[in-house]
């Protein structure tokens, strides 16, 4: 019977957090980043970073700016929120998909491994919660390739006509697609920092265009990441009047009315 040597025993992977904080949400409608509009008395920002820092099984929080920020130095955390798990780098991208990449790369610089899993999250998703972020955690941690929160699609989805048949006022439907199969994705998404390294970089030099997530480069691996069932209030703020439906869910949360 072969005994087994300690240096033979590999560690266990690390779980890191990488938010790309890098975009100005020009849809948003504000006049600053979204990331830094008050949401409940609040930057967006802190609230999202209070769900991660509130995951004792994450390492750290690495935090992608764009190389010109000014605003996260001018915005202090709120005083019952620890950061000493949470890493700023200027270093994000022209691209979503380019921060998350250099992110990777700076978590890679700093001691992170391949085999190491990486959670990526978007900002503006600011109402995630631990209890969703431990969800996706247990559900990959022991998958091959990792997955993604994502809700079942519920309405029914329209495909628009590229060439109506006349010309009017506005796009027309063309046709009406199976929703039996189809789910909207969320964050986070988790994945090995190896893989996901390979997989951006592949689809930043060969399709760009086609990378709208992780799990979309990942997929141009051949791989098939696992999808974990989330939350609607795990939405993503993209227009106005997605301020005031996030500021009543954390108000409600909150136990504020009012």
């Amino acid at each position: 019977m072969r005994m087994h040597n300690p240096s033979d025993i590999q560690p266990a992977p690390h779980l890191y957090a990488l938010i790309p904080c890098a975009g100005c949400g020009s849809r948003a409608g504000t006049s600053i980043p979204k990331q830094y509009q008050p949401v409940a008395g609040l930057a967006m920002i802190w609230h999202t970073l209070s769900a991660f820092v509130k995951c004792a099984s994450i390492r750290r929080i690495l935090l992608v700016l764009a190389p010109q920020d000014s605003w996260f130095a001018r915005h202090s955390p709120p005083y019952d929120l620890d950061m000493h798990s949470v890493t700023p780098a200027y270093v994000g991208g022209n691209s979503r998909a380019e921060s998350v990449r250099n992110g990777l790369l700076h978590l890679q610089a700093h001691g992170a491994q391949p085999p190491d899993w990486v959670l990526v999250h978007d900002a503006a998703r600011c109402l995630i919660t631990p209890q969703q972020i431990a969800q996706l955690i247990d559900a990959c941690r022991n998958d091959r390739v990792g997955g993604l929160l994502a809700l079942p699609l519920s309405d029914t989805l329209k495909a628009q006509a590229t060439q109506p048949p006349q010309q009017d006022d506005g796009p027309r439907v063309d046709a009406t697609l199976a929703r039996n199969d189809k789910w909207l994705a969320q964050t986070p998404q988790m994945f090995r920092l190896g893989v996901l390294l390979q997989a951006l970089e592949s689809g930043l030099q060969h399709a760009p265009e086609q990378i709208t997530d992780e799990s979309s480069a990942v997929e141009q691996l051949g791989l098939q990441p696992l999808l974990v069932s989330g939350s609607p209030q795990n939405f993503k703020i993209t227009y106005p009047e997605d301020f005031a439906l996030a500021e009543a869910v954390l108000q409600t949360r909150l136990g504020r009315t009012g």
